[in-house]
């Protein structure tokens, strides 16, 4: 049991230059009885009200430096105050929050919440167990508008999609990745390698791309050049929801179909998920 949706966000001020941290956090705890459950007895339970109010004392004496280290301090806490907790997860995302610049110059207090990925965290913990890591990015929408294609496939008497070499290739992206045992990484600098890594893969060279011949290439390329490129990724999960585009008839309108004009698919979605790790 426990509570989501704790969201909340942290201010820090450093003279005029104020910085913001807006997470919400789900934090979940497993006794080592079950007398709630069986008998009806609330003596070992930690109300959930508490639980919320302990993530936000955190908050506030121990700031945000990292998304995981806060997730990690969660557990610890919950792990060296209650005998009764046999297990915990802390799971944290952040609201996109960029400091504004103008001309190049950074705004002190005035931030823009820019939808280009969310990040998040879990810390997950077992007594007398080790305190393991992972972190990701969803909801982050790529798309390049050539360069990709889907040919060759199985086909039989329910198959009426074409071979195409030439068509727009965009997704969401959900990338979670596992650090096994904790250990004192530089989670923001590890955060931003995967990410680059991640729009890398999927773009290619910026002068010519690089061709995708399916969807699950694309992930697979993503996974095998992250753990090529960050060491302290021991696995790596992947999953790609595909948004199609279908190329507008103009023809009664008098006009070539020339894929210049394209509808967004809104469903069914098409979904490929891959999990890599090292050996």
């Amino acid at each position: 049991y426990g509570k989501n949706t704790i969201k909340f966000l942290r201010l820090h001020k450093d003279g005029k230059k104020h910085s913001v941290k807006e997470v919400e956090v789900c934090t979940h705890l497993r006794l080592t009885s079950a007398h709630e459950y069986l008998e009806g007895n609330n003596s070992s339970v930690i109300p959930t009200d508490t639980i919320k109010n302990i993530v936000l004392v955190l908050a506030k004496k121990n700031g945000i430096r990292t998304l995981e280290q806060f997730a990690i301090d969660i557990c610890k806490h919950f792990m060296t105050t209650f005998c009764q907790v046999a297990y915990v997860k802390s799971y944290v995302q952040e609201v996109p929050w960029q400091r504004l610049h103008e001309n190049g110059i950074p705004h002190i207090h005035a931030f823009m919440c820019v939808p280009d990925g969310i990040r998040f965290c879990e810390a997950e913990q077992c007594r007398n167990g080790p305190l393991v890591l992972s972190a990701g990015i969803k909801d982050l929408k790529l798309m390049k508008t050539t360069q990709s294609g889907f040919e060759g496939f199985y086909k039989n008497e329910h198959t009426t999609l074409p071979d195409r070499n030439d068509r727009i290739l965009c997704g969401e992206f959900l990338c979670k990745w596992s650090y096994g045992e904790c250990k004192d990484f530089d989670f923001d600098c590890v955060w931003n390698r995967v990410r680059g890594c991640i729009i890398e893969a999927f773009s290619g060279p910026p002068d010519c791309g690089e061709y995708s011949p399916s969807y699950q290439k694309t992930v697979n390329s993503i996974q095998m050049l992250v753990l090529s490129k960050v060491p302290q990724v021991q696995v790596i999960e992947t999953v790609l929801n595909n948004i199609f585009y279908n190329v507008l008839d103009m023809k009664n309108l008098g006009l070539t179909n020339d894929k210049e004009v394209l509808i967004p698919v809104e469903t069914p979605y098409g979904f490929c998920a891959c999990t890599l790790g090292r050996k």
